[in-house]
């Protein structure tokens, strides 16, 4: 399964304008879905990601490059476009 895990209508947008297909949309992970294989994308706390890394699955974020005047505003998948959006794989282990 692949789940695309976010609130924001713009990161949806982004996602389908970018061609990529995700089998579930959530707007909040519960970790007691996510088995072995699975993909997870979104924007985790890094507690999170870890437990799904640590599930066997894999974590890709979707990361930006987000200036300050821009932080807590509801962006558009232009914008996100604009702030160098791109999902990019990351493997987190608790220590």
């Amino acid at each position: 399964m692949i789940y695309f895990v976010t609130r924001h209508a713009g990161a949806i947008e982004w996602m389908q304008q970018q061609g990529l297909s995700v089998d579930k949309q959530l707007i909040h992970l519960d970790i007691n879905i996510i088995e072995s294989g699975d993909t997870v994308i979104g924007i985790l706390p890094v507690n999170l990601a870890a437990e799904v890394c640590a599930k066997g699955a894999y974590f890709f974020n979707l990361s930006l490059d987000i200036p300050i005047t821009m932080r807590g505003k509801e962006l558009t998948a232009n914008e996100l476009t604009q702030c160098g959006a791109r999902i990019e794989p990351y493997y987190v282990e608790k220590r």
